[in-house]
């Protein structure tokens, strides 16, 4: 990847919850940088800590540990007023459009509720900006005075994406925008994100279990299992070339849309049990369900390190 401008810079992020039996570990360590105008995507099965660390960047959960500096600022040394104002640039379209629109509002309220709180326009100008936004994400002008309830699931995230465009952030997070959405209307929306990141110069941290839409949107991918980092490489090599055994395992129950190769194809079949994530022993995550482990993964948690040029990846198989 050619030198890139970073615009978000996460280190050694972790959120801890204490809950009855001891502290849940959602994230444990989470460090990557995210350059201008690219998506990187965050994978993992669910459970997996993937929604909590977006949140944790974004400080909508406040960190446990760690420092993540946006465009040269430091997010979690800030003063809530300051925060505020920082919260034009950070924007998140959540998973569920069902729930994450108050069903009380009409859409021009949902959408004109963030020009009304940062003062960004006011009477006949705020319809206007909000008239833009509908077009922007492909609704129109009729659509301002309906309420959540008169719309399908994948119009419901458009009003979702124009909200979180009204503020014009430079940096998105969607957590898991597609997956309460039928298949057909997934690659819509999905298609929307890439061309008004092309328009408008976004960069996105895409959250998703589904690697195959991953792929197609992602200029990264970072794997994420109980809370920790896996595997990071460009999209085509990570694809092409996983390292990982869960990395592995996880392309392996992407399907194929071929049903001859589907059919005949070899699966990696993992057994085992989850570990939980309360106080986790210092090991290697993924070592009571990994078909590669040896001693060596029960004894230590492996180093973050770089095996290839950009290619990263946490497992004792690479020492």
């Amino acid at each position: 990847m050619a030198q890139q401008e970073v615009l978000l810079k996460v280190e050694n992020v972790k959120k801890h919850f204490n809950v009855g039996g001891g502290t849940l570990k959602a994230v444990d360590g989470l460090s990557f940088d995210l350059y201008k105008g690219e998506t990187l995507g965050l994978v993992g099965e669910s459970g997996c800590g993937k929604s909590t660390a977006g949140r944790a960047v974004l400080r909508l959960y406040e960190p446990t540990e760690g420092k993540v500096t946006f465009d040269g600022v430091d997010v979690y040394s800030l003063p809530k007023k300051k925060l505020k104002e920082l919260r034009k640039q950070m924007q998140i379209v959540f998973q569920d459009p069902y729930a994450s629109l108050n069903p009380r509002m009409t859409v021009e309220d949902i959408i004109g509720e963030a020009l009304d709180i940062h003062k960004l326009a006011k009477g006949p100008a705020r319809h206007k900006r909000i008239v833009e936004l509908l077009n922007l994400v492909g609704l129109s002008e009729e659509h301002a005075s309906r309420f959540p309830h008169e719309f399908s699931g994948g119009q419901r995230q458009r009003v979702g994406i124009a909200r979180a465009l009204a503020v014009e952030p430079k940096f998105i997070v969607c957590d898991e925008p597609i997956s309460a959405l039928d298949v057909s209307i997934q690659a819509q929306v999905v298609n929307l994100l890439k061309q008004l990141q092309n328009e408008m110069g976004l960069t996105y941290l895409f959250i998703a279990h589904d690697l195959s839409m991953v792929k197609y949107i992602s200029d990264r991918i970072l794997v994420m299992y109980l809370g920790q980092m896996m595997e990071l490489a460009e999209s085509e090599e990570l694809n092409d070339n996983p390292l990982h055994p869960y990395t592995q395992f996880l392309l392996s129950a992407v399907p194929i849309p071929d049903p001859g190769v589907e059919k005949n194809r070899d699966r990696i079949r993992v057994e085992g049990e989850i570990p939980s994530p309360i106080d986790p022993p210092n090991l290697c995550p993924f070592c009571t369900r990994c078909p590669k482990v040896h001693d060596k993964c029960k004894q230590s948690r492996p180093e973050w390190k770089e095996v290839k040029p950009n290619h990263y990846i946490a497992c004792h198989l690479f020492d």
